[in-house]
């Protein structure tokens, strides 16, 4: 093992929504920071496709395995590339409702309340939408939580054919808004993500310090067992030992947890940081499934998505809980987690017999409906021979099944007053497989009890006193709505921290 020369006040790694965002703030500590990413810089080739290479099989997953709770392998659909699936993700940068951080009746159980409120998270959305570039509106969502301050920039607006769908909407009585989106408004990289954000303004920092293609395979110990010592990384076929004061996680979810189990010694036999035996434990991933309309006049199938629907968010007058949020993928072409739901679009060709599948995709208007999925123990990332097995059954899922209808009743009265729709057909659905980890978070929940939760309120963990992790890991239940906004805000909070620890 090659022991690296230099040492290090703050070690992170991974790029993604948590690293890169926490990257971003510690830079101007002038700290002595090293950030590792396990991929390499992503062409611009490469994202935000707009075409029909979307629904190659392969495309925008990881080049490995993992095993659901039957054995059977998967390619995940996650990211390996400066800026995490941030660079692949849709940019919708939406807030937690403020009852979201409460305890939440649902009709399959208790989503935990957290340990820190909206009202602390509050200015790290706003500092989050200021970074990030979100362009939004907040008037016409009656569970759009308090903002401090306005949108940093106006909502985009609607496809022509996408503000009829809207008024549409509005004229049921509902009460449509527009998605707050993270935009750079550049032709060929238009989303705002990590990278573009965060990473490229931190690296201007002499202190800050970037290794790609370096997979951290183990965290190491001192004697006592409650700090890290060092960082293992593969760098280029070599196995390397990175020094320093602070480390930090932020690999995804999924990936922190296994790191974690992987790192096991005599101090830790069940894994670093995991003494509450909930590492890995209650992975969340959202139900998220997707809904199609048909249409008789073709579109350019790479328009950005704009309409959310929260009037279902908490439940209706006949069904007292709450169901979730409704969105429109976009252009079908862009979509890169519409490219998951075959089933869909075999439904569709029997109905659209003849049309090839981009012409199916520029036929069809796509939705999502996502539900919040609860914490189980059950649900769980493990390892078994060093191979990651992914334990998950979705709960929840009668408000989820309950949420489509609802939309789909809305789709058919609509359609009855717009030109270009196939009135009286299905709307096919499919859910998104397994390998569909958008949204992965829960694995390593903060609360303030050692005893239940991994990481203390400042996303530290119980166990040992200079190891942080700011990925989707820490919550400890999910939303109806996309945690990218949240992970973000979170990794500033925790950024606060750090940088009251260096001075």
């Amino acid at each position: 093992m090659i022991i690296d020369d230099h040492y290090y006040d703050v070690i992170i790694v991974g790029t993604g929504a948590g690293g890169g965002t926490l990257a971003y703030k510690l830079a101007s500590t002038g700290k002595k920071i090293l950030i590792l990413e396990r991929g390499d810089f992503m062409p611009l080739e490469e994202q935000n496709r707009s075409n029909i290479d979307i629904f190659q099989r392969d495309r925008y997953h990881a080049p490995e395995q993992w095993y659901d709770h039957t054995g059977e392998p998967f390619s995940p659909q996650t990211n390996y590339a400066i800026g995490g699936n941030t660079k692949i993700y849709g940019a919708a940068l939406l807030r937690r409702r403020e009852k979201d951080f409460e305890a939440v009746t649902h009709q399959a159980g208790i989503s935990p309340e957290w340990c820190v409120k909206y009202d602390e998270f509050e200015p790290y959305y706003t500092e989050a939408e200021n970074l990030y570039k979100v362009h939004g509106e907040s008037q016409t969502d009656s569970t759009e939580p308090t903002h401090s301050a306005d949108y940093p920039y106006p909502a985009v607006s609607h496809e022509p054919e996408i503000q009829k769908i809207y008024e549409a909407i509005a004229n049921q009585g509902l009460h449509p808004s527009t998605i707050p989106l993270g935009l750079t408004r550049q032709e060929d990289d238009p989303t705002s993500d990590s990278e573009e954000s965060c990473l490229v303004p931190a690296l201007k920092s002499a202190n800050v310090t970037l290794k790609t293609q370096a997979k951290v395979i183990a965290l190491h110990t001192n004697p006592s067992g409650r700090s890290v010592k060092g960082v293992e990384a593969e760098v280029g076929g070599q196995s390397y030992l990175f020094l320093g004061d602070i480390v930090v996680l932020a690999c995804g979810a999924i990936n922190s947890a296994a790191l974690l189990l992987r790192s096991a010694n005599d101090s830790h036999p069940k894994g670093l940081a995991n003494s509450s035996d909930q590492v890995g434990r209650n992975l969340m991933k959202s139900l998220l499934s997707s809904v199609v309309q048909l249409s008789t006049k073709p579109n350019n199938g790479s328009f950005q998505k704009s309409i959310y629907v929260n009037d279902f968010y908490w439940g209706d007058e006949d069904f007292p809980y709450p169901m979730g949020h409704i969105q429109n993928s976009g252009g079908l072409l862009t979509d890169i987690i519409f490219a998951e739901s075959p089933p869909v679009f075999s439904i569709v060709a029997r109905l659209m017999p003849n049309f090839g599948l981009k012409q199916l995709a520029t036929h069809s208007i796509g939705w999502w409906a996502q539900t919040e999925d609860l914490p189980d123990s059950n649900n769980r990332v493990r390892l078994e021979n060093n191979k990651i097995h992914i334990d998950y059954n979705p709960n929840n899922t009668e408000a989820h099944d309950r949420l489509i209808y609802r939309w789909t009743d809305v789709l058919k009265n609509i359609e009855k007053s717009l030109d270009g729709f196939r009135t009286g057909f299905l709307h096919p659905r499919a859910e998104s497989p397994l390998q569909v980890v958008a949204n992965q978070c829960g694995t390593c929940r903060f609360g303030d009890d050692p005893l239940t939760s991994v990481l203390d309120r400042d996303c530290r963990t119980h166990d040992l006193d200079n190891l942080y992790v700011v990925d989707g890991s820490f919550f400890p239940s999910n939303a109806a709505v996309s945690p990218a906004l949240t992970i973000i805000a979170n990794a500033l909070r925790v950024g606060d921290r750090l940088a009251e620890r260096l001075k």
